[in-house]
Order: structure tokens, then sequence, then C-alpha cells
């Protein structure tokens, strides 16, 4: 396992220098849930949620996490972003709980990966579906954030097992 790279030889926090890296283009995908009761599911749905349109406003706010990521995550870099995609998909009641699945894909062209961009995406867009239910239903668990893929750079294509 190679070692950490944003600590310098002294053992102190630093921003990782990537002015010498090669652009390129660079694609993450992330992923995750929030389960929740039926009931709720069913007032996604319908878009009768008295805050509005629950997936809509969520896919905005995943774009707009994906492009703030570096103010949030201390040691990011800021980068242009060429594509951020949130696609959620409902998966009626299993086992008493329904759920909404996440999966946040972004891109650029640049010296360093975009996976911190990606998750951070899924993560807010499923905070803001959770801030938009909460009023029907405060047990909401959000589970299962992970990457599932990224391409480019040094380190190469990562797909998760």
């Amino acid at each position: 396992m190679s070692s950490l790279t944003h600590f310098d030889a002294q053992g102190q926090a630093h921003m990782v220098d990537v002015g010498g890296k090669a652009a390129t283009r660079r694609v993450a995908v992330a992923t995750g849930r929030i389960e929740m009761r039926p009931e709720t599911l069913e007032i996604i749905e319908a878009g009768t949620a008295k805050k509005g349109d629950v997936l809509g406003v969520a896919r905005i706010a995943g774009i707009q996490a994906a492009k703030k990521t570096s103010d949030l995550i201390p040691l990011c870099h800021p980068l242009a972003l060429t594509r951020v995609a949130i696609e959620f998909l409902v998966e009626k009641a299993v086992g008493g709980h329904a759920a909404v699945a996440c999966t946040a894909t972004v891109e650029t062209v640049g010296p360093t990966g975009v996976e911190m961009e990606a998750l951070t995406a899924v993560q807010v867009a499923l905070l803001t579906i959770y801030d938009m239910c909460k009023a029907v239903d405060r047990g909401m668990t959000i589970t299962g954030v992970r990457l599932l893929e990224k391409q480019g750079g040094k380190s190469g294509h990562y797909v998760a097992a």
C-alpha cells in the first residue's frame, strides 16, 4: 500500500502538488442510498412534499456540492468540472423500507481526480432528500455511500468489487 499523500516528510498535512502532473480526462462515479418508510417514498413520487420537487432539488444540490467540494474538504484542489450528472433510482418497499439510490458521475480534464467531488455530490443530494422529507420521516437512513469507479491518472482505472 502506498503512503498517504496529504502528509509531508515531517508528518504535516499539506495540499498535494499536482503542478507537474499531466492533464488527463478524469471520471468518478459514486453511489449511496437513503432508506425511508414506504409512505415517505409515495410523497416523493407524488410530488406532494411541502418543500416541493424533492428529487429535482436534490439533483441541483448534488451538482452544486460537486462544484463546492474544495470549499468543504480542506485539502481538495478547486477543479474546473466538465460534467456532473446526478441520477436517482426509486426502490419500492422491500422488507418494510423503501429507498432512493443516488449515483453521481463527475468529470474533468486536469491533473487530479474527481472522486471527492462524486462522493460529496451523493452525500449532499441524499442529505437534501432528508431535509425535504424530515417533517414526515425523521427515521430515514443514509447508507452505502462509496466510490464505484474512477478513470484517469497515474493509478489507472478502478472499479469497485
